[in-house]
């Protein structure tokens, strides 16, 4: 008896499971445009978030910190820095008054913590010691004394005669600043880094 052996292939066809992953493959894989549009949709809502997780944007109102800001002008503000570090003498702010005023205000951080703040004769003392300020035009035009406690700070305006700060309403609790001045990009003739000022030591300052 003889056998006819067969030369027949046969073919295996795929379950249900692979073509499904091939239908994927298909749709999503490769260079296809509607994988390229949704990479580049979910990258900039990514980079949109961290942005905005990390800084803010504000715009300077009155002349409160002339010269070293004018009104109109658009700052990017670190958020960041103040979870990393604290607050220094110096620095130009953006915070939450507390004085119930709805809009966030911009000053400069004159007083930290513990530190006694007076103004006489026209100038700021810190625990008995004056402050050279060469960033501001005039003197104040008031006096008064703040004793500042933990998580208190006294900040002012760089324009003392047109301001609304700590010598109005008081000293700043650390829990309302939003960040530190970073940046200014607009308008253009003021694009830059902001010009925060860095003090000696107290003992240094005469």
């Amino acid at each position: 008896m003889f056998f006819l052996e067969s030369n027949a292939t046969q073919i295996q066809e795929p379950d249900i499971q692979d073509r499904e992953e091939v239908s994927l493959g298909r749709a999503f894989g490769g260079q296809s445009p509607l994988r390229d549009l949704i990479e580049t949709l979910v990258l900039t809502l990514v980079i949109f978030l961290i942005v905005n997780t990390l800084t803010g944007r504000f715009q300077v109102q009155g002349s409160s910190m002339e010269p070293a800001l004018h009104n109109n002008q658009y700052l990017i503000v670190s958020k960041l820095s103040y979870r990393l570090g604290e607050p220094q003498r110096g620095d130009i702010v953006v915070f939450r008054p507390p004085n119930g005023s709805g809009e966030d205000y911009v000053k400069r951080v004159i007083g930290l913590p513990g530190e006694l703040v007076e103004v006489r004769g026209g100038d700021i003392w810190i625990d008995g010691y004056r402050l050279e300020e060469p960033y501001i035009e005039a003197p104040m035009p008031y006096t008064g004394s703040w004793q500042l406690g933990a998580g208190e700070y006294f900040v002012l305006g760089d324009n003392r005669a047109n301001s609304s700060d700590s010598h109005n309403w008081g000293v700043l609790l650390e829990d309302h600043f939003i960040g530190r001045a970073w940046i200014s990009y607009w308008p253009p003739e003021h694009w830059g880094g902001v010009a925060h000022y860095r003090f000696p030591d107290l003992g240094e300052q005469e």
